[in-house]
């Protein structure tokens, strides 16, 4: 893309530079009628080859650049009535203005993917012993890698020997640096900080953490918003109207009140057309929606088109997961009751369990556990979603999970009262082995988060969440939730959710927030879906259509901000347009303006509409 622009922008120059000279001689000389008619054509086609390139690709798509199609067709009736110098200068003043839009274009997508850029720039790859720098998309399944201090990890891998700390923050989110030892899987885009690593690829480069989040970036611009859509279907409507109004400006004066002023009225025909050209019009939309996109960049959200940045800037309804999006995610034991073993004995089996889990309380489990995980001691492992966790554990079955679980599983459980934090039960076959009393803090940016949501959009907030309803509640409580439904597995979440959507007037849009693969259906399912962007839940970032990349709840407000800015700058755009194509319409009928004139306002409003775009890129939280 951004050689053909260069390529266009070479041929445009020669095209304008030869256009300067022509006229330069035409006033110093005289030149014949027919020779001045081929060099202006010559320099025509020169200057409007993006034009007449842009529409040929459009017809072999079997799609109508109708834009450059009436700026074409006015300047080849300009031709026709002998304003060879006008009609090129038209498609100067155009050509111009097209390529002003293209470049703002590809500057913009591509500061989005520089700031976003968590892409490794190369891999070190072991190969019998000697060791290669390569392309990471070269790197395959079981190959091993080295990954020395200062360097980014080119792919998923698990580490084979090495210890070291290593800086997740651009693809989990996490601010401090993570202790990385033999066993621990890591994560491409992430940086090294300390020791030398070895470790083993666990998937290609396309398959990794950070490929997938930069693919997600690239294709950032295809979702086009709702008033991307409507423009693009008015311009079908509005573009064959004034084709035909241009005619009767053509042919009915002169036929009628102004009868025999055909040069005349075919001239104002003409000039009709060229401001009648919808370009700035359906350029000031799509422009205004990539400036948004791009300052969400700069805060650290990536917003994945133009349809979620409209529907969040219409939202009145956020629904919210509890644990780690609310709360911090980061569970600590608070009491262990112990029924039939030693406190020390069921921590060691919930530890070896959890070990196959990515949940935030497996994790705060496994890390309690200051022994040695020995794998082959667990089989047959069945994470459920909504409930818990069960596996076979030196030949018994363990169930590991809530209340909910303890039921279904037949295990005779009392279950637990308790004024804070979250129950996590054991059960050996029908046996109840005891339980885990954990808490969990509220993010201190929540309350803010909520505050504003509360009072600058006036929405409603829910909270949907898994956990037992005496750590919901009082999460709830603390925050001034409007509504919260607790002890709910993702089927439960997504039928409440459904609810919620049925009550929706059409005016109004529902934004889901959470952070875990537990999340996705509701992600999906909401009008926008927003998650704090880790590496755990990366099936939760291919699904929403915002991801908060610092892994901070604040930036919803940011995200909220920018997206009313963007869209109080599409209805600028849209109104400055019209406003502008009217009076031009209105002069050029009356004889006031000439076809450059009226050309070189349609570019203006262009200007404008760009400019007016930068000023939401310009934006700061």
């Amino acid at each position: 893309m951004a050689k053909q622009l260069i390529r266009r922008c070479i041929i445009y120059g020669a095209g304008v530079f030869l256009y300067c000279c022509l006229i330069e001689a035409a006033i110093h000389f005289t030149i014949p009628e027919k020779d001045k008619f081929l060099m202006f054509l010559v320099i025509y086609l020169l200057t409007g080859f993006g034009a007449f390139e842009a529409l040929s690709e459009g017809l072999a798509q079997k799609k109508l650049q109708v834009d450059y199609l009436m700026i074409i067709l006015a300047t080849i009736g300009a031709f026709g009535v002998g304003r060879y110098m006008e009609g090129v200068l038209v498609m100067i003043l155009f050509e111009m203005g097209m390529i002003f839009e293209a470049v703002s274009m590809v500057r913009a997508k591509k500061s989005i993917a520089e700031m976003i850029d968590i892409r490794p720039a190369y891999a070190v790859r072991r190969v019998q012993g000697e060791e290669e720098r390569v392309d990471p998309s070269q790197l395959q399944f079981n190959q091993m890698i080295i990954i020395r201090p200062g360097e980014r990890i080119p792919a998923d891998a698990v580490v084979v020997s090495g210890k070291s700390m290593v800086d997740t923050k651009t693809v989990t989110g996490e601010t401090v640096p993570q202790a990385i030892e033999e066993g621990d899987i890591i994560y491409g885009g992430c940086v090294n900080l300390e020791g030398v690593l070895e470790a083993r690829v666990m998937s290609g480069y396309k398959s990794s953490a950070a490929s997938k989040i930069m693919d997600m970036v690239e294709q950032a611009q295809n979702n086009k918003a709702g008033s991307e859509d409507f423009i693009a279907r008015f311009s079908k409507i509005y573009t064959p109207v004034m084709l035909v109004c241009a005619l009767i400006v053509m042919f009915v004066p002169p036929a009628t009140f102004s009868y025999g002023n055909w040069d005349m009225w075919i001239y104002r025909g003409l000039i009709f057309l060229i401001v009648a050209c919808p370009c700035g019009l359906v350029m000031s939309v799509p422009v205004a929606f990539l400036g948004g996109i791009v300052s969400a960049a700069k805060q650290g959200i990536l917003v994945k088109g133009g349809n979620y940045l409209e529907a969040l800037a219409r939202a009145d309804t956020f629904v919210f997961d509890k644990t780690g999006t609310l709360t911090e995610g980061m569970f600590k034991i608070e009491e262990i009751k112990a029924m039939g073993m030693t406190e020390e004995e069921l921590l060691c089996m919930a530890a070896h369990i959890e070990s196959n889990s990515e949940h935030p309380v497996a994790k705060s489990l496994v890390s309690a556990y200051e022994g040695r995980i020995v794998s082959a001691k667990v089989q047959n492992v069945e994470e459920i979603p909504g409930f818990g966790i069960s596996a076979d554990y030196e030949g018994k079955r363990v169930y590991i999970g809530n209340f909910k679980m303890m039921e279904e599983k037949e295990v005779l459980a009392d279950e637990e009262v308790t004024d804070f934090g979250t129950v996590v039960y054991v059960g050996i076959d029908q046996w109840y082995a005891g339980c885990f009393i954990l808490s969990d803090e509220i993010r201190e940016d929540a309350y803010d988060t909520l505050s504003y949501l509360r009072s600058k959009c006036r929405a409603l907030l829910i909270m949907l969440t898994g956990d037992t309803e005496d750590s919901g509640m009082d999460v709830a409580k603390e925050l001034e939730m409007d509504y919260a439904y607790t002890s709910l597995t993702p089927a439960q979440k997504l039928e409440q959710l459904e609810d919620f959507l049925f009550l929706q007037d059409d005016t109004g849009r529902l934004v889901c927030v959470g952070d875990s693969l537990n999340d996705t259906p509701v992600l999906e399912r909401a009008d926008v879906g927003i998650t704090l962007g880790t590496a755990d839940s990366l099936a939760a970032a291919e699904t929403a259509g915002i991801i908060l990349m610092e892994n901070e709840l604040s930036k919803i407000i940011d995200a909220v901000r920018i997206a009313r800015g963007t869209l109080r700058a599409v209805s600028q755009n849209i109104v400055f347009a019209l406003f502008v194509k009217l009076l031009v319409l209105v002069c050029a009928l009356v004889g006031y303006f000439g076809m450059w004139e009226a050309i070189l306002v349609e570019v203006i409003a262009m200007f404008v509409a760009v400019l007016n775009a930068v000023w939401v890129v310009k934006y700061t939280a």
